[in-house]
């Protein structure tokens, strides 16, 4: 089966900028599709430089709904947002002060990959983080999510003038044009040898996936073989044990109904998934979680998307109200979300 290789290289142009990071994808670049995917045949995505949070999003989202495996490579630097301090990968447009705006917040990245079954999914990460973020992160691991492969590393701020290297992206770049991909805990640990000098100083990312035990696996495995059915099943199962045990608003429950409402989303059910996703985000809500907390904000911005997708007007009449109230309340970070519903619903009604 042909695999799928993301490059995404970004950072800030102009002063903010902390590290050459598209300086990196001519080496990639050069490693044929097969050696950086380790399959036979593979698809390569490059973004350089990307302006946009949302359209980075997009290529993401295809990659990971993608079949076959998966190899994700990310260059770039770290910031955290002033609002909630999580971080974000700057993008060519990012400020200190627009991180929340204009950057790729990292969970994203979780999220969407999270419904691939364990060992589909490699990150190679080589990222410098500012003097805030790194100290956020000697106290809070970066999260990549429970089914990723993760390699890669996380440099401090350099001292010296000028801007950084992706030493490490470079390094792994130049092991694969040999045309050979060892195994990837092996190559990671060759490209740190040839970063010697630096890596004392790094916080070093090395995770593998969790076990097969895991019920995320055979719900991938199921949603990979087009069992749509039996894998919402299986998640129902559990989201109904963890409402029993933890309550409706608990942090399990809501876990498992995100992710029927991805299973919805895989299935092709745009109505079936808005509605999932407006469902949690009231839950959210309704237990106090803030308007602008990653998880609610998640939430309404998968309804929106889903609810664009909506072919069938009068069902996307029917939910329109409930998301503009939502927009109203949380109208997350993509500026005229709301009027986007608003002007979407009136164009829905005026043609009944």
């Amino acid at each position: 089966m042909p695999g799928t290789v993301l490059l995404l290289a970004a950072s800030p142009l102009g002063r903010g900028r902390l590290v050459d990071a598209a300086g990196v994808l001519p080496v990639l670049a050069a490693v044929a599709p097969a050696v950086l995917s380790g399959t036979d045949t593979a698809n390569v995505v490059e973004l350089a430089d990307p302006l946009e949070p949302q359209a980075v999003l997009t290529r993401l989202r295809a990659a990971a709904a993608a079949p076959g495996p998966l190899t994700v490579y990310i260059t770039g630097q770290l910031h955290l947002d002033r609002r909630q301090h999580q971080p974000h990968l700057a993008l060519a447009r990012t400020t200190p002060a627009t991180v929340r705006y204009t950057a790729l917040p990292w969970h994203w990245i979780r999220e969407e990959l999270r419904l691939r079954s364990a060992g589909s999914t490699a990150l190679f990460i080589d990222l410098h983080a500012d003097a805030e973020t790194w100290q956020h992160l000697a106290q809070r691991p970066l999260d990549s999510g429970r089914t990723s492969a993760v390699y890669g590393r996380i440099a401090p701020p350099s001292g010296r003038r000028g801007l950084a290297e992706p030493s490490y992206m470079k390094a792994v770049a130049t092991l694969l044009r040999s045309g050979h991909r060892p195994p990837l805990e092996q190559l990671h640990q060759q490209a740190l040898a040839r970063i010697a000098d630096e890596a004392p100083t790094n916080i070093l990312l090395t995770a593998a996936p969790r076990p097969s035990g895991d019920p995320h696996t055979a719900i991938s495995a199921a949603v990979q073989a087009g069992r749509h059915a039996d894998a919402d099943a299986l998640a129902a199962q559990h989201e109904q044990a963890a409402v029993r045990a933890y309550g409706p608003a608990s942090d399990e429950a809501l876990h498992w109904a995100e992710v029927r409402a991805d299973l919805a989303m895989f299935a092709g059910d745009t109505v079936g998934s808005c509605r999932a996703w407006l469902r949690v985000a009231g839950v959210r809500l309704a237990a106090g979680q803030a308007v602008d907390a990653p998880a609610v904000e998640a939430a309404v911005d998968r309804a929106h998307h889903q609810w664009g997708r909506i072919n069938d007007a009068a069902r996307a009449r029917e939910l329109g109200p409930a998301l503009a109230e939502l927009r109203f309340r949380v109208p997350g970070r993509r500026q005229g979300a709301l009027e986007n519903v608003q002007r979407h619903l009136r164009q829905l009604q005026a043609v009944r």
